[in-house]
């Protein structure tokens, strides 16, 4: 049987389909408790969230759904750069986003570069939940968190959006592996090299990690139906994950807005850019991505999403879309299901007609 794999084997699921673990809002109980319920794995992106709110999203989880889930977090939520960043550097990138600012009518807004990591203390929350999978991007948490994880009996999942990431992430003893393709929404989860150094599409990136890592690996980027589904497994995929067919669905977090784009039939071409947090992520192409170059120095994350902050606010409040920065996945023009339960549905019956005929 198809959905017989390693994945559900060490996931405890009755399938190998998972939903992306959307940060930002996106991910609520109600979408999660949809997917674990119907025998896949939801999954909460949480990187956003205070320890407390983490705790209260543990508690909301637990009333809705007692089938395994994941809780995702950033294990590099705060650059580098923004150790002793310079204030002059502040303004003078501010002044590149003023006409938007000046378009918009609103003042940009005061900045500092000290912001604390929160990753820590989000795992001491995470361990106290204890959910069946602790999930995580750019990078690999210390030895003693995944000590700790495997001691709860929690399994730990990293992306790789190359080999040589892969590699160190099986070195590392993770339980499972996201191969996180070029195709798929939001952040480029990359942590050895720059993101720009790994646009290696799925369906290649998969075929290179099945030859060589022996870890159960997850295919991600560009699936959002049965026939995606059937190709990643076909590869050797253990599992798929769905990030952009998920979003746009009811019990999702996403703006209406955001929800209606995707679901306008127009033609969403989408883009790599850096100018909505600092950090390379695909998402569709608006005035502010075709106005910023990539190679156009940002602030670093998160002071860059701090600065779009209210920018994102007065667009939303003036109906400005060509202005909203929207995540999606390049494979966007075939989105349908409005419920998370009938998106569920149609995954698991039209892979099971695909598959075992």
């Amino acid at each position: 049987m198809w959905n017989s794999t390693k994945i559900t084997e060490l996931l405890n699921i009755q399938y190998p389909i998972l939903q992306g673990p959307m940060g930002g809002g996106f991910s609520t109980p109600a979408l999660l408790a949809s997917v674990s319920n119907a025998g896949g794995l939801g999954s909460f992106g949480a990187y956003t969230l205070t320890p407390e709110e983490i705790r209260q999203a543990g508690k909301a989880i637990k009333e809705v759904t007692n089938k395994p889930y994941n809780i995702n977090l950033w294990v590099n939520d705060v650059d580098k750069t923004l150790i002793d960043y310079p204030s002059e550097k502040i303004e003078k990138i501010k002044q590149l986003y003023k006409p938007y600012f000046d378009e918009l009518g609103i003042p940009l807004p005061d900045l500092t570069a000290d912001i604390p990591s929160k990753f820590e203390k989000q795992v001491e929350v995470l361990f106290e939940i204890n959910p069946a999978v602790f999930s995580f991007i750019f990078g690999i948490p210390s030895k003693e968190i995944l000590k700790e994880s495997k001691k709860l009996g929690i399994k730990t999942v990293g992306a790789a959006t190359t080999l040589d990431e892969a590699y160190a992430l099986e070195e590392a003893q993770v339980d499972a592996i996201v191969a996180a393709g070029f195709e798929a929404g939001g952040h480029r989860p990359s942590f050895l090299r720059p993101a720009q150094d790994s646009f290696t599409g799925l369906f290649s990136l998969l075929q290179q990690l099945k030859a060589k890592i022996k870890t159960p690996i997850i295919a991600a980027g560009g699936i959002v139906d049965a026939k995606g589904i059937k190709a990643a497994l076909t590869l050797g995929a253990d599992a798929v994950q769905l990030g952009t067919a998920f979003m746009v669905t009811d019990e999702s977090g996403a703006h209406p807005l955001h929800k209606e784009v995707l679901f306008s039939g127009a033609l969403n071409h989408t883009t790599v850019s850096k100018s909505l947090t600092g950090r390379m992520g695909r998402m569709i192409s608006n005035k502010i991505s075709e106005g910023v170059p990539f190679e156009a120095e940002v602030l670093p994350f998160p002071l860059q999403t701090k600065l779009i902050a209210p920018l994102r606010v007065a667009a939303i409040a003036q109906n400005r879309t060509d202005m909203i920065s929207f995540w999606s996945g390049q494979n966007n023009g075939s989105l349908k299901y409005h419920s998370a339960d009938e998106l569920m549905k149609s995954l698991i019956n039209e892979t099971s007609a695909l598959l075992n005929r």
